[in-house]
């Protein structure tokens, strides 16, 4: 079953592998599914069966021109839990944008069907720099994402996913080709998509939904996230949810679950077998 009609008809491109407890992956933003695979593979090998799909507008599935709110984006997460037969004792991990969905979940469905939550290099609980939010990141520089892809998407992307992968003038955690495969999946996604889910992962607030996490719940980020900053959003999600665990990659950038791949899968598979 690659495909699920969601409640509004919207197809989205499920990889469901492996057999026993459910584990649901969302991915970041502007990525899809693919880029679980090497925590995919590890699930499933360990005995869990381990389902991630592309959201909407990104990777396979459908680009409707609506829907790109995470009440909508959380309403195809259960659809996808639900069409897969995975909404019971599950675990759901969000990749930064995809903590959103996670977070929103927990308040909007109350938490149905989950027994074990993670938030990595999420979003959550709130990216925008504000008053009261002083170490969130400035309006500015949200508007400045989409500036730049609007005007050369390509070449934009070039560059986001560099500093997203730690990539330095001297040094890199990941070879040329890796940058290459990321860029491939951004370039996946439909351009309007691409630009409604940036205002939406740079501006919502899941501050309220912290409450609503009322299961053990593992969060994972990087000290030097220079996309996702950490005081504003892990060490501040784990400060608000009761039974978190925080575990900081110390220098470790924005997208770890691949620069960190062998050590974060391991740390997952950890977390499940507690």
């Amino acid at each position: 079953m690659p495909y699920v009609k969601t409640r509004d008809g919207t197809d989205i491109y499920v990889k469901d592998w492996g057999t026993g407890r459910p584990v649901i992956l969302t991915h970041g933003w502007p990525l899809n599914a693919d880029s679980w695979d090497a925590q995919a593979m590890a699930l499933a090998n360990a005995g869990f069966r381990a389902i991630a799909y592309d959201r909407r507008g990104f990777g396979r599935s459908g680009q409707p021109w609506t829907g790109y709110n995470y009440d909508t984006l959380t309403d195809d997460l259960a659809d996808v839990m639900e069409a897969t037969g995975a909404n019971t004792d599950a675990t759901i991990v969000g990749f930064s944008m995809g903590g959103g969905e996670i977070a929103r979940y927990m308040s909007r469905y109350d938490g149905k069907g989950v027994v074990a939550a993670g938030l990595i290099s999420s979003v959550v609980p709130y990216m925008l720099k504000t008053d009261d939010n002083p170490d969130g990141v400035p309006e500015e520089t949200l508007a400045s994402i989409g500036a730049g892809i609007e005007d050369d998407r390509p070449a934009f992307f070039k560059t986001f996913l560099q500093q997203f992968l730690g990539v330095g003038f001297i040094t890199s955690p990941v070879s040329d080709e890796v940058v290459d495969w990321v860029w491939s999946l951004a370039m996946q996604a439909g351009l309007h998509p691409t630009l409604e889910c940036a205002t939406a992962f740079g501006h919502a607030d899941f501050r309220q939904d912290l409450a609503a996490f009322r299961v053990p719940t593992l969060v994972v980020h990087g000290t030097s996230d220079k996309t996702v900053p950490i005081d504003a959003t892990g060490r501040a999600a784990a400060k608000g949810i009761a039974d978190s665990q925080l575990v900081e990659y110390d220098g470790a950038p924005h997208g770890l679950t691949i620069t960190e791949s062998d050590r974060f899968t391991n740390d997952l598979l950890t977390f499940l077998g507690r």
